[in-house]
């Protein structure tokens, strides 16, 4: 009778190698494809709040929120006021989160407002004030500002506020968009966030909120016109988000921006996708 004979050491080690071999040629492209996933699962999301807040105008005689929510005589903190005008239109909280970015940081109580940490990090605001997790921001120069007021949360003059859809260029004005906190109203002067890898502090300079690298130098955004583009983070500044917005500003080409001007983070990224 013959014996079975099994592998020697020298064939194990060249089949371990062999699939060494093939797993380091399919993981990048493995990789890819999982990153393309999770940017489509954003795009998507962002057609759906397309759907919520094309709706939301179409009640409203075309118009958005005021920035308040009814029953306040001011506003409200920590983006209540379109977190709450929203929510009964918004119901699925998966379309509230990236896929790059669906938990907040942990070390956080939920008792506690938090901006998130990084581009990966979800927002979150307080149990009393719902408890939202987060990876999208409105626009704050949608508002429909009320009569008499002058803005928002202290962001004015009124006349910069779109206050509806129906305009001409909506193609270019973003209505909702990937965010590290639940709201924003940038300028066209504000500058690109420092670092790529952490969110600065909250301050008056609104864009680096929502300036988030978590789609390879871009991120997704929602226009007037209800579409969704892949936007490259330097184009964000040739966006007309007011009224009066300088689309070729200072971080223009058009303005004269140069290469060495951007953070480091920043200089290898395209202008436009």
């Amino acid at each position: 009778m013959r014996k079975q004979r099994g592998f020697t050491l020298i064939e194990l080690l060249v089949v371990i190698a062999i699939i060494a071999l093939l797993m380091s040629v399919l993981m990048p492209a493995l990789q890819r494809v999982r990153t393309q996933a999770r940017g489509v699962a954003c795009k998507s999301n962002l057609h759906q709040w397309g759907l919520v807040f094309a709706m939301y105008t179409d009640e409203n005689n075309g118009y958005f929120y005021s920035g308040l929510v009814k029953g306040t005589q001011g506003g409200v903190a920590d983006g209540e006021w379109w977190r709450e005008t929203m929510r009964p239109l918004s119901k699925d909280k998966k379309m509230w989160l990236c896929p790059t970015a669906f938990k907040s940081r942990s070390a956080i109580a939920p008792t506690t407002s938090a901006p998130a940490e990084n581009p990966f990090d979800a927002w979150r605001v307080t149990a009393a004030q719902g408890g939202d997790q987060g990876s999208y921001a409105p626009n704050g120069w949608m508002c429909n500002v009320r009569t008499g007021d002058d803005g928002v949360w202290g962001r004015s003059p009124a006349k910069l506020y779109w206050r509806t859809s129906l305009v001409k260029g909506s193609d270019n004005i973003p209505v909702f968009t990937e965010g590290w906190w639940v709201d924003g109203w940038p300028r066209d002067n504000d500058t690109p966030p420092p670092y790529g890898d952490k969110t600065p502090t909250l301050s008056s300079n609104e864009m680096q909120r929502m300036c988030v690298n978590r789609h390879g130098g871009a991120q997704f955004c929602l226009f007037a016109d209800w579409s969704v583009l892949r936007v490259s983070l330097k184009q964000l500044w040739q966006l007309k988000w007011h009224r009066e917005f300088n689309t070729q500003g200072i971080w223009t080409k058009a303005g004269g921006v140069s290469d060495d001007r951007w953070p480091k983070w920043m200089a290898g990224i395209k202008d436009e996708f």
